[in-house]
This record gives structure tokens, sequence and C-alpha cells, in this order.
């Protein structure tokens, strides 16, 4: 099972992602098996089994992001329109009667919730991937569809959201300060916004169910954060609560219950792995409720009227629930025992009687259903991607790697199909291998169905994804081992997941490929210039090259916590903090590549911006060092668009296999719908310049 959270606040959490969380999101999709394939012998049976058709796993789904109302009369979901994703709903007792409500052109709409009161509902969207979030609303009964926050060059934020407040919901905006977002009163009848604080110094803040502002949230001179409390939008002059930078990442408010008399903390400070506390608002008397040794707390089941926690999720290798509540326990032991794999809650009614339940089964195409509780029926919704239904989808295992200086290093590691005969999680013999790495770094891979794993390993390649030090989950302990380890001991990690593979007989020493986004970009980067002779080739999306270039334009939204990136870094306000920076930037050892390079990068990217590709492609070509390069004119920091994903995954696939020997699905006319732009090396993947003539 995966983590919940209610629908407004899934839906518009990326635009609460702080600078803590710069990842990359790969989107993921499904077709047929017929396609033609080429590349090296296979050393596995992998050439056995029917080739994967990238659309099928990167293209648009059939269905996603499903949905009840709140009053559990209407179904809501994504779903292509002319080739773009958009918002569609039908009737509860007729889902078949379907009809599109948003009407995006360009730009797939990705994340849209219900409005509390059920009569419109929401969706956001940037610009060609500038991350400049705006708030839209479609009417239910008129379909007319407005633009809630009609401001340029700004990002929305969610403060709060009520269960007894219906027809509102309190906004950031930052139109007027980019780097701070003033407080409004959002009015869904009227689409009125009404100031209720202006911001000039706070990175955050935190309401009640009354859509009352009761906390605001600041950075410390130490890198930690500071809460305080807020009184008739007055923010009170010294906080009732502080952290340290040691539990800045793991120490964060996990809301309040509906009457305010609790708030809730999942809290590091003066322990390892976050634990989840109930804090009395009156006293300030904090009382744990759960804890874990091995991994942080994670997602919460809350109680939608009251908002008193009902459940809880550890997620160490897997994701694990415990209930709190009798019923909802049986619940969830219920679905259990109905669902192969993995399953979540996405969407619920106010009664609570029905939810959306989606599954991951792994080796099949996830699928959704509504789930009756009273009834205890589970009505299928839809297949996810029915066109992936008997493709040789391959399982995860889950393994535990031991770094070099002793810590354990959760990894999950993905075979290609028929090349494990006993089925004991190692290969028959070793393999071409791909080490994905995770962006952020402030981020984890998480156990569960992967395009990228599936893809690859349908490729003839062995897939190692690594929680190097530094990932989060796992404990302020694990976290802060990787403080001003980027390119050191954050790398030594990643080197030693790779030499575990070599000794388990799981990878070929000579045949092995980095590849990775955002941070995963910087490690493919540091993996082709710190340690040459390691990697056969990489594969870089949207990766920082130039540490100090990339903390001087962050956003200025991030402004506010900066010091994060300093203390976690390196400072280059200090001279010290700056040498490191540069020791760690691969910019500067870009004369040491001696294997194949390919970067994508989105032209908008507001986090790692186009400089950061193009410094190290114009340092390679001054050095006479060939790298292919792809530009996307319209993307951001990574692939929105499924045709521009489809493209680079193409080129990908044919890079790897003329480098470490996979096979791969002919590029023919991919290009074609996409807006890839080869800015250099078209020559060294196959069949690319032959499709860029097409």
């Amino acid at each position: 099972m995966s983590a919940f959270t209610n629908n407004a606040s899934k839906a518009l959490g990326l635009l609460a992602t702080t600078a803590a969380a710069a990842l990359l999101t790969i989107p993921a999709l499904a077709t047929a098996d017929n396609h033609a394939s080429h590349g090296a012998h296979m050393t596995t049976t992998a050439e056995a089994f029917p080739l994967i058709p990238r659309d099928a796993l990167f293209g648009n789904p059939t269905r996603a992001g499903g949905q009840i109302s709140p009053d559990g009369s209407m179904l809501s979901w994504l779903a292509p329109k002319d080739g773009v994703l958009n918002v569609w709903v039908a009737p509860r007792d007729n889902p078949d009667a379907g009809k599109v409500i948003t009407s995006s052109t360009d730009r797939p709409i990705r994340q849209y919730f219900w409005a509390p009161d059920g009569k419109s509902i929401m969706y956001v969207q940037d610009k060609g991937g500038d991350e400049n979030f705006l708030l839209y609303q479609i009417d239910l009964d008129t379909l007319e569809e407005k633009t809630l926050t009609p401001f340029e060059n700004t990002r929305i934020q969610v403060v709060g959201t009520s269960e007894t407040i219906k027809d509102k919901v309190l906004v950031g905006v930052n139109n007027r300060n980019p780097q701070f977002h003033d407080v409004h009163l959002l009015d869904f009848t009227t689409g009125e916004l009404t100031l209720v604080y202006e911001n000039n110094g706070y990175a955050g803040f935190m309401a009640d169910d009354t859509l009352t502002l009761r906390m605001a949230m600041r950075q410390n001179a130490e890198g930690g954060t500071d809460y305080f409390s807020i009184t008739d939008n007055v923010v009170a002059d010294e906080p009732f609560e502080t952290t340290a930078m040691e539990d800045s990442l793991t120490t964060n408010p996990a809301g309040y219950t509906t009457d305010g008399s609790i708030l809730y903390w999942l809290d590091s400070r003066g322990r390892n792995t976050a634990a989840l506390y109930a804090q009395d608002t009156a006293t300030g008397e904090k009382t744990l409720i759960a804890q874990d040794d091995k991994a942080d707390l994670g997602g919460t089941i809350r109680d939608p009227k009251t908002g008193v926690v009902e459940a809880y999720s550890v997620n160490y290798l897997r994701n694990e629930w415990t209930a709190l509540d009798e019923e909802l326990g049986a619940s969830l032991e219920w679905l259990d025992e109905k669902l192969e794999g993995d399953f979540g809650i996405s969407s619920r009614t106010d009664d609570d009687r029905t939810w959306i339940v989606w599954n991951d089964p792994m080796t099949a195409s996830t699928a959704t259903y509504i789930y009756d509780r009273d009834a205890e029926t589970l009505t299928p919704f839809y297949t996810t991607r029915p066109e992936l239904e008997g493709m040789p989808l391959q399982p995860m295992h889950p393994v535990e790697i031991t770094s070099r200086d002793g810590l354990t290093l959760p990894s999950y590691l993905t075979l290609p199909a028929g090349s494990d005969s006993d089925n004991d999680g190692r290969p028959d013999e070793a393999v071409p291998m791909v080490l994905l790495v995770h962006g952020g770094p402030w981020a984890r891979d998480t156990y569960g169905f992967n395009p990228y794993h599936q893809m690859l390993a349908n490729r003839g390649y062995a897939v190692l994804s690594v929680n190097f030090r530094g990932s989060t989950g796992f404990g302020k302990d694990f976290l802060n081992a990787g403080n001003l380890e980027w390119g050191l001991k954050m790398h030594d990690d990643l080197i030693d997941a790779v030499d575990w593979a070599i000794g388990e007989g799981i990878a070929l020493e000579d045949k092995t490929a980095i590849m990775g986004g955002s941070y995963g970009g910087y490690a493919t980067l540091a993996g082709l210039t710190f340690t040459p002779d390691k990697f056969a080739c990489g594969v870089d999306i949207v990766g920082p090259s130039n540490l100090e270039t990339l903390l001087e334009t962050i956003p200025p939204y991030w402004a506010p916590v900066v010091k994060l990136f300093h203390s976690r870094m390196g400072d280059p306000n200090t001279e010290e903090g700056l040498a490191l920076l540069k020791a760690a930037s691969p910019l500067y050892k870009a004369d040491s590549i001696i294997k194949p390079l390919l970067i994508a990068q989105g032209a908008n990217d507001p986090r790692v911006k186009q400089a950061e590709s193009d410094q190290i492609v114009g340092a390679m070509k001054e050095a006479g060092i060939p790298v292919t390069y792809v530009l996307y004119p319209d993307e951001g920091h990574g692939f929105a668009k499924p045709t521009n994903s489809i493209s680079f995954v193409g080129i990908t696939e044919n890079f790897l296999s003329e480098c470490i020997g996979g096979r791969s699905e002919e590029l023919g006319d991919v290009l074609a719908p996409s807006t890839a732009e080869i800015v250099e090396g078209a020559s060294h993947v196959n069949g690319l310049e032959e499709a860029i003539g097409e």
C-alpha cells in the first residue's frame, strides 16, 4: 500500500514542493509487440521475449488519476483528448458516459482535484515547464472555465483547505514578490481573492480547518526551521518550536485536527528516524503515536471529518501500513486479501464509505477500483495501460547493499526476462547493467512499477536503483551522512553498489552504464568525470554540471530556504565552501571524459538551467570530446509531453544498445511528433541521423 493524501493536497502538493525536493518526474504509459529490434547479441534470453514498445510505457495512459466526487455521485479521471491529457467526468453509476471538461491542446494536465463543495473541478498548469503553476476552475453545471490566479510569472501554493468550509481555500501567491507567497482567501464561487497576510519573510504557513492561519515557518541561521504561532494574523516574535539543520528535512508539522486541538508532527529531534507525535495545542505537550527504527514515519490516513490519524505507513524496502482505527484496519485487511501487490487510496467520499483504490501488481498494468466499504465490493474502474497486458513485465527485487564504510543502502534491482531461471533475484550469468540514479538528492527510490526499469530490463539490462547516503526516508543519520559529500561519499555509494552487482554476478564489469535525472544527471556527469573508467557510458537528463552556477540560478521562491543548500552542498559565500562546490563540479573535469555521453535538457527548466548542459557540452567540444546533446524547447525539469519523453527514450535505448549491447526498438519517425533539437552528436547514436532526416 502507499500513502494517502486528500485530493486537494495531492493535486497541489507539487506547488508546495520545497527546494529540498528538486526531483525529476518521469511519466509512464502503453501498445503492441511487433516492432523491430537491433543491437549486439544478448548474453541472456531476453531476446526470446517480445519487445515492449516504448510508447506502451511512456505514451499517454488510457486513464489515470481517478477520483470520486465528495458526495460520491460522480467519477473523474485523466485521459487523452486529441492526444493531450485532459480531465473527464462521468456519473458513478455510468462510467462509460464520460465527457471531457477541460480543453488543453498542448501541455498535458497532470494534477487536478475536486472543489470541497463538489460543484467544480480545479487543475494546475504551467507554461512550457517553467513551473509557474496557476490554478484553473471548471464549473460542472456550465462547464465554464476560468483562471483563478490570472497572473504572470507566478507560482501558487495551497496553504489551507477545510472540511467544514466547502467553498473557500487559502492560497499563497508570489505575484507581488517572487521570493515570498502572500496568503489569500480564494472564494470558489465568485473567484475572488482576498489578501489575508502580506508575507515579507516566511517560507511557508499552516492553517486550521477554519482557514485561520496558525503557524509561520522561516529558516534560521543554522539551516534549520523556526516555527512561529500566528494569532489574529499577527506572527509571534519568538518561535514556539525550532529545529537545527540536522533535523531540517526530517522534522515537519503534519497538520491540525479539524477542531484545532491537536497538531501532528513527524519529528526526528532527539532521535534518528522521524516518529509521529500528537501535540496538544493548548498545553504544548507531545504524545508519541508511532515510531520505527529503520525508516521515518511516512504517510498517514486521517479521518476526513475529525482529522484524527487512523493509520500510518513506514517505507523501508516496501511500504507497510499500520491501522490505529479498528474499522479502517478491517478495510485495509480486506483489500489486502483481494488485491495482489501494492495498493493505496487515491480518493474518498466525504462520508468515507467509498474509496478509489489503485493496485500495482508490478508485473501487470496498474488497475484502479471503486471500493464500497459497506457492501464490501470492489468494482473495476479502469486499467491504466491495457496495452501492457501479456507483456513480459519483470518483478522488482528489494536488496540491501553495504557501503565501504558500513552504511546499509536500501536498493531495488530488476532483471531481464529469462535471465533468472530459479527466481532467486540473481541472473544465471552476468548481464549488462544500467545504474539508474534518483533525483533530489533529498528524495528516494521506492518499490513499485517503474517504466524505466521495465523498459531497460526488457532491452536486456539489469537495472539497479540505489538509495545512496543523502536520500530521505531512512532517518536523519543516513540523510546527513550526505552533507557536503556531492561527488565524494555520495558518489562512493554508487560505485560500491556497482562493485556489489559485479561481485554478485549480476553485472558485467565492462558493460555498466549510469543514467539519471536532476541529481541523477549530476551523478552521471560525476561518474564519467571523477571515475572515468568505471562506466561504459552515461545518460544525463537535466543534470547540473557546475554547482556554483546551479546555486546562483535557483528559482526566487527557493531563496527563503537557500541556507539548506549551502549547509548540505557547500556555501559559495565562503572560501572553503566555494572550493568544495568547484571540486564537486563535473564541468571542471570535462576533459577527463572518455566514454560516450548523452545529455537531455529542457530549455525552460527553472531548477537546472539550460546553461548547466550548455557549459559541459561546450567544454567537451573545446576538448575535442564527442557528446550527444538533445534540447527540448518546450520542456522544463523533465518531460511532460509524452511525445518528447518517447523520443528521448528512443534515443536513449539506441545509444545504450550501441554502448553496452542491449537490444532496442528502431528510432523510425519517433522524432517527428516531438520538439527534440539535436544540438550535437547525432552521429553517435545508431539511426539518429536518419531519424532527423525523416
